[in-house]
């Protein structure tokens, strides 16, 4: 399993063992949005502000690459979702080892019609994660329409069946509240991410979400929208970067919002990979 320790720690913070990771994987399900059009941008930004790791589609990385300046874990999302919401496998983890990443994400819905498929395809690329030594980082999200009710009880389940069928890490979206979060994170016996989920009014409820989770025993966030489309996003990172890996108060972390805005630097596209 050396292969998965080696490349775990690229996607992680060596110190903290911690995780600040963006997923830019919404051109897909979304198209271009706001915050993701200039995607080399949108990188190289997540990397200067401090984040640990970036998800992309395969298709994007050429393109993302940065080249030149600070480092940045690549995770590529294996899975894609269409206009319905529904997941397809799109690649895998063989071509992902091709592709340089570092780990390898999927999308996995659990609760609904397509549970049995999404199990299958989750125990299929976890298999093949274990025989490659690619960490497998799973998003494990309930039915929407059953979440509405015994939300906490779904979420505790799909993270369970993310750590039973083989993730190294579990995704989960938050439950609301730092005590409901602790239950989430207290029967998933690998390491627990929350993602940000839709963009969220006012960036202290991100804050306060991303201080809510890590006190609750959570191994750090994935954030989106609530960073990309922030109008600092760099800002925004290194704000919820304090908070994982400092532990930092969120009146501190706000006081980052504040500062002069972190600016991606400008490399040449033209510079040859080797």
């Amino acid at each position: 399993m050396l292969g998965k320790q080696i490349r775990m720690e690229r996607v992680m913070d060596r110190n903290t063992r911690k995780v600040v990771m963006v997923p830019l994987i919404h051109g897909v399900g979304m198209g271009p949005i706001k915050g993701i059009r200039d995607i080399k941008n949108s990188v190289d930004t997540m990397a200067l502000a401090g984040a640990n790791a970036v998800i992309l589609h395969k298709g994007i990385v050429a393109a993302a690459h940065r080249r030149a300046g600070e480092d940045i874990g690549l995770i590529i999302h294996l899975t894609a979702t269409d206009k319905d919401e529904k997941q397809a496998l799109v690649t895998d983890v063989e071509e992902a080892v091709v592709m340089g990443a570092d780990a390898v994400s999927v999308r996995i819905e659990i609760g609904g019609q397509d549970e049995r498929v999404m199990l299958k395809l989750l125990g299929e690329v976890s298999r093949d994660a274990v025989r490659w030594g690619m960490p497998l980082f799973a998003l494990m999200r309930p039915d929407q329409e059953k979440d509405k009710k015994d939300g906490v009880k779904h979420l505790m389940r799909a993270a369970r069946i993310g750590a039973e069928l083989g993730a190294d890490v579990v995704r989960v979206p938050y439950s609301g509240s730092e005590e409901s979060f602790r239950e989430v994170v207290a029967v998933c016996p690998v390491p627990l991410i929350a993602i940000g989920g839709e963009k969220k009014p006012k960036e202290r409820e991100v804050l306060d979400m991303v201080q809510a989770v890590m006190h609750a025993g959570a191994y750090g966030v994935s954030m989106g929208r609530n960073v990309f489309q922030y109008k600092k996003p760099g800002n925004m990172v290194n704000a919820i970067s304090d908070i994982v890996h400092k532990d930092v108060p969120v009146s501190t972390a706000m006081k980052i919002l504040e500062e002069k805005a972190i600016a991606s630097p400008i490399f040449s596209t033209d510079t040859p990979i080797w």
